[in-house]
């Protein structure tokens, strides 16, 4: 039974990292404030550069995600224009 209980106990754990937080896929923007935008950066990072604003409900294809301090950024293509790439905060997507 102990063996049971610590098998589920590391999968929970290793499910909750940041890869299986973001399996690659299609994604809306969501939770935005107001008639803000999700900014798609150059990098995973707020010191990079913003390439554009993205509001609610633009869809966007998951290409990879990685850590960078305490946020999870994703590189990201827009779904209708697929050569527009850049990196958003997973926090602001939600799976399609």
């Amino acid at each position: 039974m102990r063996k049971a209980i610590l098998a589920a106990l590391t999968a929970v754990a290793l499910a909750t990292g940041p890869a299986a937080a973001a399996p690659l896929g299609r994604y809306e923007v969501s939770g935005v404030d107001g008639d803000d935008m999700l900014k798609m950066r150059e990098g995973p990072g707020t010191d990079y550069v913003v390439i554009v604003g993205l509001p609610n409900g633009t869809v966007l294809r998951v290409l990879d995600c990685q850590q960078a301090g305490a946020t999870n950024w994703c590189k990201v293509a827009l779904d209708r224009a697929r050569g527009l790439k850049g990196y958003v905060s997973f926090a602001y997507l939600r799976k399609l």
